[in-house]
């Protein structure tokens, strides 16, 4: 089944939370649901970016009806500080875990994690426990957890000491690993709602090779300069419009589709073109691999959940 945005339908009276909402992919996600009249939260690190992203969705979309969270995933005290704040915003259909980075260079967070693990993998997966009650209040909530590509290049799962910072660090295996891990918690979250009866859905996408400012920010850890616009430059010659790549998203969050559904571009090696349900790698569906890592999630995390 090939996926288009006139597929997208009427999206009005749900409720949608997209992490990463102010630029590149997440950007575009939230501007497409906008238009297709839903309700979205827009999550990211800085109040000025939302409300600027607000403003330019308001622009194209008048009557949209949008909302703001502050988070940075990276952080697990932001993270719980954000979820406390979101009661507020009621009940959410589908929340997007779409905010990452890509290869940066060896960084421990505040929490003794690395930057990449934090932000692609643990900081999504506190977020998304912590809004359970608000994703199941709906009766049939949807969690979206944009993976990549990259995750066919890992070699084994993220499991071990997630604090141990000893040792060579290569900043593509360890993307590639947080990539991986966004499958393994979709297809384990998954089998534990369909084990307890929980009314949730778990899917995931990947955008393919998709022009946005992720490789710029992991090689400069800046937005915006002078390297940055080569990098960003490179991309727009080279890859597809986030508008495209934002398409498998979408599909995984709207489309009449089962829990466990893999979205990603139809096109030659899944880099390019219109979304289609796509395999994910052996690896990414070994049980025992998604139940290691959901045990060690929750004790890193600190939350035991669903």
């Amino acid at each position: 089944m090939i996926w288009t945005l006139a597929d997208l339908g009427d999206q009005t009276g749900r409720t949608f939370a997209v992490t990463g909402a102010t630029s590149g992919l997440g950007r575009e996600t939230a501007r497409q649901l906008a238009l297709a009249g839903g309700r979205v939260i827009l999550a990211g690190r800085s109040p000025e970016r939302i409300a600027s992203t607000i403003e330019a969705i308001h622009r194209v979309a008048p009557k949209a009806e949008l909302e703001s969270l502050v988070v940075d995933l990276a952080d697990l005290a932001s993270v719980r500080r954000a979820a406390a704040r979101s009661v507020r915003l009621g009940a959410i259909d589908v929340l997007i875990n779409n905010a990452g980075v890509m290869a940066t260079p060896q960084q421990r967070t505040a929490d003794g994690l690395d930057l990449q693990m934090a932000t692609n993998h643990f900081g999504p997966f506190l977020l998304t426990g912590l809004l359970l009650p608000q994703l199941v209040a709906t009766g049939s909530g949807r969690v979206v957890m944009v993976s990549s590509a990259m995750h066919h290049l890992a070699r084994s799962a993220p499991l071990g000491e997630p604090r141990d910072a000893s040792g060579s660090y290569r900043r593509w295996p360890v993307y590639a690993q947080t990539k991986l891990a966004n499958l393994l918690m979709t297809f384990e979250l998954q089998r534990r709602s369909d084990s307890e009866g929980i009314p949730l859905q778990a899917l995931a996408a990947h955008p393919g090779y998709s022009a946005t400012n992720l490789l710029s920010y992991g090689q400069t850890m800046q937005h915006g300069g002078a390297l940055a616009s080569v990098f960003d430059a490179t991309a727009r010659a080279t890859a597809q419009s986030a508008s495209m790549g934002a398409l498998p998203t979408l599909m995984a969050a709207t489309a009449d589709l089962p829990g466990g559904t893999f979205c990603g571009p139809s096109g030659f090696r899944e880099l390019r073109g219109l979304p289609k349900v796509v395999t994910p790698s052996r690896l990414a569906r070994n049980g025992n691999a998604q139940r290691a890592l959901w045990r060690l999630s929750e004790q890193t995390v600190g939350l035991s959940w669903p």
